[in-house]
């Protein structure tokens, strides 16, 4: 098992965490306002909520990626989806904002926010199906079945990473933290994932025509 195949999953959660959507923006919001705390706990719940999809998604799929038409299916689907958040993403950049007026919330509060946000966005489970789905088939062709839970874990890891990092953030760089930053930051994610989109799509037509 290679340091940098390791890396690179934990750059890919990293990838998807990244894009200025509702959560992350919850989590700014808070982070702001409130500090470290509010702002991570609103990111737990999400990732809550991710690890279901997650786990519906390998248990539901994992029996099936040695089978050829399902990996193309999940490459091409999973290509698709990256590429369209990646697009959004950057579209959508420049209508970032930040809201400094309502009042602190509690943790519990902002803890449920961010697993609802989650958890009942009809886009949620079509991005896990599409983007863990691709990455289950491609790990499993490249490496076997035997590694795919290391994988998912350090994926798993990029999404934390990315949790404590803005709650960080948002804490110690508030002055430095403003819409132009979070565009950035939204660009270059939004880039990210068109690369990775690319990349599994590329993989889906290479194996449909071969």
């Amino acid at each position: 098992m290679s340091v940098s195949i390791l890396l690179s999953y934990i750059f890919l959660g990293l990838t998807l965490a990244a894009p200025i959507g509702p959560v992350n923006s919850a989590r700014l919001d808070q982070g702001i306002r409130n500090g470290f705390w509010h702002a991570w706990i609103v990111g737990a719940g999400s990732m809550i909520a991710d690890a279901i999809f997650m786990l519906l998604v390998y248990v539901g799929m994992v029996h099936f990626l040695e089978v050829p038409i399902v990996k193309i299916f999940l490459w091409l689907f999973g290509g698709f989806i990256l590429i369209y958040s990646g697009i959004e993403g950057m579209l959508r950049a420049n209508v970032i904002t930040l809201d400094y007026k309502r009042k602190q919330d509690t943790l519990c509060k902002s803890f449920l926010t961010g697993f609802i946000m989650s958890i009942t966005s009809p886009l949620s489970i079509l991005f896990w199906l599409g983007i863990y789905g691709s990455i289950l088939a491609k790990t499993a062709e490249d490496n076997g079945t035997g590694e795919l839970l290391i994988y998912s874990s350090m994926i798993f890891l990029g999404l934390t990473l990315w949790d404590v990092f803005v709650a960080a953030l948002t804490t110690g760089f508030r002055n430095w933290l403003n819409d132009r930053s979070l565009q950035a930051i939204s660009l270059l994610s939004g880039i990210s994932l068109v690369g990775f989109g690319i990349y599994f799509g590329y993989e889906g037509v290479r194996a449909l025509l071969s």
